[in-house]
């Protein structure tokens, strides 16, 4: 292979249209793993709230809700009830996380690109739309019908939390794609629940809150990078707003969406590597403090603020708000009296049937038109399967339970709808990938299962003769354990196959699982620009714990590679681009892990003992005889 190769346009134009699950940015994995790990706890203060509410201890429950805590600065003082602050001040936290989510999918993740974006606005507004029809079909007159908005919503965290236990092993497309759904779900409940939900408002307050609206948009535009004094002007809106008499949430969603996301600028990381290379050549305060400004300054404040507060509403807030709201005193006939309303089978109905309906049809009718395609890997059995997941309206639902009825036993019965619904929708979704499997053939198996990009020894990894007959294609990760076995086997199988078999790497980091496996890949990239990847890829995979940055340099000299050469290709963009190629191909391919081996095109599945492999290319070396 050349050295000091160009990388091939059409390569990197691949790398940026796939993503694998490790390739995802930042946020949206973050946002994944938090989601779907905060699901225990939900469940468990849900269970807590309904074991306190129903015993003799009950009357504590309610009291505590009802306990009025104030803040006062001055003449200035601010006063609600525990409910009040759960409600308008913890979830207008959670609603600002979501803002934030929503304005960086806008901005630099799945929705920016608009094609990607037509079937989940569709299902999402098919998702909203069919179950409030259904509501106001089967829900009574009067007080009842302002009830709608309890089926608008999905709560993300249990949803993500149900697919990964009743859904296909490997959802990764699918999990992303009703995630962008819930874009959709988010900001149109926030609307109905700051808008139609809210108090008599006051124009004064109201006009003070645009101007802080105008004021945090104008930020990022006076170059301001520092998240402190966007956090200010989003607490003086959420003030602003409660004086106006919109509910909180609004003021929430606002003020995330309002606060710009944008890919790190090359030049911005190229200074905050400089300065960090510094502090480690001179370790001092001074030093230190510069490199973290540096760093903080290379990434946006949207997604500074993510990191930072998502796991506080995942792990807090929202287990919080479900203690407050989920405490049903169902003794007394309130049970059986909510089985037999209207109300409650109007909600149950709505979020169970409406979603499935409204989402199955918003993404597969116009898919089937040609408007749109679903992403690779989803049938429509996954689509039904994760439209009926979606009928867990939790937490916005429970918000708006507590916000549409005044009458105590309508709210026991929709909050009893709320509940029965997410456990009719997670058994119905398992049931709906079941069938999807049997009936569809809908299974883990429609994840691809051919190389997306042929061996091309211009720029793979190769060893072997290029017309050898056989073909063993890995994905590694070299933090990896099973990796660096499966090294062994590729070594052991090359001695017993000889010239008859081409052995080809490529680069599969898993982030995050092994922190250090990306720049180690770039190493071996660099490495091979000076045609010493071979050298670089047996040290590395010898030395799996030695993979931080001074590591990588020392096995740099250790290979005989001239450093100053090696460290301007580690950090050039060339070299990262290489990288995200061949992860690229590996989703493209079906590849869900590493290591994971292509007998020729085809993607094995099974063991990767050598004697499995073996068997394999003898399989396919007779199949390739016969023809």
């Amino acid at each position: 292979m050349a050295a000091r190769r160009k990388e091939d346009p059409a390569i990197q134009t691949r790398a940026r249209r796939h993503t694998l699950v490790a390739q995802l940015s930042g946020p949206v994995r973050s946002f994944l793993s938090t989601e779907a790990g905060s699901v225990g706890l939900l469940l468990a203060a849900v269970v807590v709230a309904l074991v306190w509410a129903n015993s003799p201890w009950s009357d504590a429950y309610a009291s505590l809700w009802a306990t009025d805590a104030s803040f006062s600065v001055g003449g200035a003082s601010l006063s609600m009830d525990l409910g009040h602050w759960v409600s308008d001040g913890l979830m207008a936290m959670f609603f600002f996380v979501i803002g934030l989510e929503v304005r960086y999918e806008i901005s630099v993740g799945e929705m920016t690109d608009r094609r990607r974006v037509v079937l989940p606005a569709l299902a999402g507004l098919g998702g909203m739309l069919i179950p409030v029809l259904l509501y106001l079909a089967i829900a009574p007159g009067g007080e009842a019908l302002q009830g709608w908005g309890v089926v608008i919503g999905t709560d993300t965290a249990f949803m993500l939390g149900a697919l990964a236990i009743v859904g296909p092993r490997f959802v990764t497309q699918l999990r992303v794609f009703l995630l962008a759904i819930t874009v959709i779900d988010d900001i149109v409940a926030v609307a109905v629940i700051g808008f139609v939900f809210s108090e008599t408002v006051h124009l004064r307050a109201l006009l003070v809150a645009l101007v802080l609206c105008v004021a945090l948009a104008s930020l990022t535009r006076l170059g301001v990078w520092r998240a402190a004094p966007y956090v200010l002007i989003v607490l003086a809106l959420w003030l602003a707003t409660l004086e106006a008499g919109l509910h909180a949430s609004i003021a929430g969603m606002i003020g995330g969406l309002l606060i710009p996301a944008q890919a790190p600028a090359r030049q911005a990381v190229e200074r905050a590597a400089r300065l960090f290379r510094a502090f480690r050549q001179s370790p001092r305060a001074d030093v230190g403090l510069t490199a973290r400004r540096g760093l903080k300054r290379a990434v946006s404040v949207n997604e500074r603020l993510q990191t930072v507060l998502h796991p506080w509403t995942s792990y807090l807030i929202v287990p919080v708000f479900a203690l407050a709201s989920a405490g049903v005193d169902l003794r007394g006939g309130v049970l059986a009296n909510a089985l037999t309303s209207k109300v409650t089978w109007a909600v149950i109905v709505g979020l169970v049937l409406g979603k499935l309906i409204g989402i199955g049809a918003g993404a597969l009718l116009p898919a089937r038109l040609g408007l749109g395609s679903l992403p690779r890997g989803v049938g429509p059995g996954h689509v039904l399967g994760g439209g009926v997941l979606s009928g867990i309206g939790f937490t916005v639902s429970l918000l708006i339970v507590g916000l549409a009825f005044q009458d105590p036993l309508l709210r026991a019965q929709a909050t009893v709808g709320v509940l029965l619904a997410a456990v009719i929708s997670t058994i119905l979704g398992w049931v709906t990938f079941r069938l999807a499997a049997a009936l569809r053939g809908e299974t883990d198996a429609d994840l691809p299962r051919t190389l997306d990009r042929p061996v091309d020894p211009a720029t793979d990894h190769v060893r072997g003769p290029d017309d050898a007959p056989l073909t063993l294609v890995e994905y590694g990760d070299y933090e990896c354990p099973f990796c660096a076995h499966a090294t062994g086997v590729a070594q052991e199988l090359r001695q017993g196959f000889g010239d008859r078999l081409r052995y080809v790497y490529r680069h599969l980091p898993l982030p995050d699982v092994h922190p250090h496996a990306e720049l180690a890949a770039r190493a071996a990239v660099a490495a091979d620009a000076q045609g010493r990847f071979w050298e670089m890829h047996d040290r590395l995979f010898a030395h799996p714990h030695e993979l931080e940055f001074d590591d990588l340099v020392a096995h740099a000299v250790e290979v005989g590679l001239d450093i100053e050469l090696f460290l301007e290709d580690l950090d050039s963009e060339e070299t990262a681009d290489r990288v995200r190629a061949d992860a690229a191909s590996a989703e493209a391919s079906g590849a869900s892990g590493a290591p994971t081996f292509f007998i020729g095109d085809r993607r094995h599945t099974g063991p990767t003992d050598a004697a499995t492999l073996a068997r394999e290319l003898e399989t396919s070396l007779a199949a390739v005889g016969t023809h």
